[in-house]
């Protein structure tokens, strides 16, 4: 049979998740190979350098360069702090002696005789990297950071915005078809991760802001929803930077889109379990999806999961990633050998698919994506 590749999207029950936790420059791992780790423990850590502010010393005393280490009260390495005496003139006769003080606390980083500009280095800004899932460290990257495995469930979204978040699953809805509004968000959603049904309302995001739930998880998501929630349009570049308080998760698509019932009936199962999600997304060159992770206490249960290794296979569920039919779920009933020609008068390999509604069409391969699980 031949194949195309497809990307796939996992919701599954039981599978092994690798992340690595990288430092954005050399630093120290903080966790030995085999450690048993929690999603909030520090695995390595550095200091990204402080910023840097120069002053004219020279122009300040009214001197030539040359003259200003010489009447320097500090040297080269020394540390200082804001406001403290860092230079002095000689005066006249010993008298009317000016002053220059450091603008900022940290070190003298330089001084130079041909500029007579000082260089100040403010402190360092510690960095430190956590786990974000519990689970087993199975590798150490020397100076960079660690990779942590564990087996659990897994499912991943189609957009997200927001950064890493930890907490406890809560539905506030039995119905996948049902939006989540303002109304569901109560008090006890504080720190939790809140799964509603078909689609994120403005109101919802606000009130979740309000109660300090950590994320939000639905079927669909209006544009204009985004746009005003982040303050300007998503545009092609990855997503997961956001500092907007609440991290935003889609399954489905864009609109009001009701949660596939597979996605709906496993989140249910892990409610009141401790997730970790992330809203990050890249659609392009190196796809990123928004997920949420759940580790299982019986991590050395043998794992279950059906992997797939980008073939598409009769009886295998997808989901439709281009319009009209974007987000509609559907099982493949054939797979074609032959190029067709398709809409837009090109030749591709197709497939036949049966939507859930019992709807059957023809699409080229590369408008699904197989549904993992």
């Amino acid at each position: 049979m031949a194949h195309a590749y497809t990307p796939g999207l996992k919701v599954t029950a039981r599978t092994v998740v690798r992340k690595e936790r990288r430092l954005p420059l050399p630093g120290q791992t903080m966790v030995g190979k085999d450690a048993r780790v929690k999603g909030d423990d520090i695995v390595a850590r550095t200091e990204l350098p402080g910023n840097v502010q120069t002053m004219n010393v020279g122009g300040v005393l009214g001197v030539p360069p040359d003259d200003v280490p010489g009447l320097m009260l500090k040297t080269a390495g020394d540390p200082v702090e804001k406001d403290e005496p860092i230079a002095r003139s000689k005066g006249l006769f010993g008298l009317f002696k000016s002053e220059v003080k450091s603008p900022v606390s940290g070190s003298i980083e330089s001084v130079s005789r041909v500029t007579g500009q000082v260089i100040f280095r403010e402190p360092p800004q510690p960095v430190q990297v956590d786990a974000y899932i519990e689970g087993r460290v199975t590798e150490i990257l020397e100076n960079e950071g660690v990779v942590v495995e564990t087996e659990a469930s897994l499912v991943q979204g189609i957009f997200g915005v927001g950064g890493e978040v930890r907490g406890e699953i809560k539905l506030v809805t039995d119905d996948p078809g049902e939006p989540l509004e303002a109304k569901q968000l109560t008090d006890d959603c504080a720190g939790k991760i809140v799964v509603g049904g078909s689609l994120i309302t403005p109101g919802a995001i606000e009130q979740a802001l309000k109660v300090k739930a950590r994320a939000l998880v639905a079927g669909g998501v209006e544009d204009a929803t985004l746009k005003t929630f982040l303050g300007y349009d998503i545009g092609v570049a990855i997503t997961g930077s956001e500092r907007k308080g609440l991290t935003l998760i889609v399954t489905e698509g864009f609109g009001r889109m009701r949660m596939a019932d597979r996605t709906f009936k496993l989140l249910k199962s892990l409610e009141g379990r401790t997730a970790s999600a992330n809203g990050a997304t890249q659609i392009r060159a190196g796809v990123i999806r928004p997920e949420i992770v759940v580790p299982h206490a019986d991590a050395a249960t043998e794992t279950k999961s059906s992997a797939v290794e980008g073939g598409l296979e009769l009886g295998m569920a997808v989901r439709v990633i281009r319009q009209p039919n974007f987000g509609r779920i559907g099982t493949v009933t054939a797979l074609p050998v032959e190029l067709r020609q398709v809409e837009s008068e090109a030749r591709a390999r197709v497939l036949e698919v049966e939507l859930e509604d019992k709807t059957r069409m023809t699409l080229p391969r590369a408008n699904v994506e197989i549904i993992e699980g």
